[in-house]
């Protein structure tokens, strides 16, 4: 049954202003099962005015505590809607059901533990060198923001932003992909269920010129959280630049997962597998660069080859599947093409290295899980972010090689360090430059714990407890405790 999908604006489901729609496709199957509304500058306008309204009145008014309740009153309601949740997003991006029901229950722990930390954020009182007087901080929220996720986890990236900017007491304006729409305005009901104040959260679909441009564009937009290609980061970043407005960016990577020869054999192996196959490789923290200590170069690429080539590829709704289709065609193409730059380069194809047409293919965006060996750093293969199951495997012999290539790269997102040396893992989490350092497990993320990026991988953090003041302001305030008639012309 075809669904039609409509903006939420101001608390209510409304048709774009253009009257126009456009398709949603399934990954898997290549066929059309949604309508989505295709907004325009106009949609946001309207979306952005109902956000600074309500920031202005009701919402602004709403006290910590309130919105604290109002926070883990959601969260109840996304535990009770997370199959659903996780179903719609399969069938928009295709990834599998075995992580994304987990993932969408998950994401709840993101609306409760910031929910509980809105009337925990405090101010200061500033011993002042200046007789007589009394000086305070305190920290007041932005205003409207506009969130722009990514296709790959559109409700898992929305929690990172919104959860943190509500407990904040911002209001916000949502961009899903235009790739996968249909689970963020599925949510908007969960937000409406919760008592959330109309116009505190709003939504509107479309492309990134259309309303993404126009979004970050606004003069009552005070804040960008995005999550995407650093290409597009950077776009956002110069635009925010005109106006002088904060932004948060997680942005791409290309993370060394390094292995020396105390490691866990076989705990390592499975380790690579999941930095690079999980999720199709479709994640910014994908390991793409597996750094083998050269001792042990062959003994474990021939076990990843065994696992890898193991896997089974087919429909992302089967428990018992586990690589499924590439989400985008788009995508699906710039994949293939960097398999084929990784072939000119002279890299050694020892898995995959084509597309699938086998069992459980039913649409036309699979791709073998694919490893080359032969790789050294410089290669586009080991520098550019191909964004799919594509593993470029380096040896090294020493660990300060291994410091040196997993540096050697304009992104800094995530690194994987396997050993059984502690002193080793502490050297090497300390000097590879990245938001996330993870020693003898991968793809692990929590709300508990912040993550952002070094270098192009992005600007500021999102979850953990600091993550809160990416969405606040912090005033100084001054109070003589007694007024005297002073020289006006000197500095206090």
């Amino acid at each position: 049954m075809m669904k039609t999908y409509q903006h939420y604006i101001n608390g209510a489901l409304c048709d774009p202003a253009s009257g126009e729609w456009f398709d949603s496709e399934n990954p898997y199957t290549g066929e059309v099962w949604a309508k989505i509304a295709r907004g325009n500058a106009e949609d946001v306008d309207r979306a952005v005015t109902a956000a600074k309204a309500t920031f202005d009145g009701e919402w602004g008014a709403t006290g910590p505590t309130a919105r604290g309740k109002l926070m883990v009153k959601l969260a109840e309601i996304i535990e009770r809607e997370a199959v659903r949740l996780g179903e719609i997003e399969v069938r928009d991006n295709g990834k599998l059901i075995a992580e994304m029901g987990a993932q969408t229950k998950y994401l709840a722990e993101w609306y409760r533990y910031f929910g509980g930390l809105a009337d925990k954020i405090e101010g200061a009182v500033i011993p002042s060198d200046k007789p007589g007087i009394f000086n305070f901080t305190r920290y007041e929220p932005l205003g409207v923001i506009g969130m722009i996720t990514a296709w790959n986890s559109p409700l898992l990236l929305l929690a990172w932003k919104l959860a943190p900017a509500l407990a904040a007491g911002n209001t916000a304006v949502v961009k899903p992909s235009e790739y996968t729409s249909a689970s963020t305005l599925e949510f908007m009901a969960l937000i409406e269920e919760a008592g959330f104040p109309a116009g505190v959260v709003n939504a509107i679909t479309g492309f990134g010129m259309e309303v993404g441009a126009p979004l970050v564009d606004h003069p009552h937009v005070d804040k960008i959280a995005f999550t995407g290609s650093d290409v597009s980061g950077q776009k956002i970043y110069e635009a925010a630049a005109k106006k002088i407005m904060p932004v948060t960016l997680e942005l791409g990577g290309k993370s060394p997962n390094i292995v020396f020869e105390d490691a866990d054999f076989e705990a390592a192996v499975m380790g690579a597998i999941s930095g690079i196959f999980a999720a199709t490789g479709q994640t910014c923290i994908a390991g793409s660069r597996l750094l083998v200590q050269r001792s042990i170069h062959d003994k474990f690429v021939k076990r990843l080859v065994e696992v890898a080539g193991a896997a089974k590829i087919g429909d992302p709704m089967s428990t018992e599947t586990h690589v499924g289709p590439v989400t985008t065609m788009p995508q699906y193409e710039k994949i293939m093409d960097y398999i084929n730059i990784a072939k000119s380069e002279g890299a050694v194809c020892v898995l995959g290295g084509d597309a699938y047409r086998g069992a459980g293919a039913k649409g036309k965006q699979f791709v073998q899980p694919t490893i080359f060996t032969g790789v050294h750093n410089q290669m586009r293969i080991a520098q550019e972010e191909v964004f799919g199951p594509v593993l470029s495997v380096i040896p090294f012999d020493t660990e300060d090689e291994a410091i040196a290539i997993g540096n050697d790269i304009v992104y800094g997102l995530a690194a994987g360090v396997w050993t059984s040396d502690i002193g080793r893992a502490l050297r090497m989490s300390e000097k590879l430059k990245a938001g996330t350092v993870w020693v003898n497990t991968y793809r692990a993320v929590s709300f508990t714990s912040p993550f952002g990026g070094y270098k192009r991988s992005g600007e500021g953090r999102e979850s953990g407890k600091e993550s809160i003041k990416e969405f606040l302001q912090v005033k100084s305030v001054w109070i003589a405790q007694q007024t005297t008639a002073a020289n006006p012309f000197i500095m206090r």
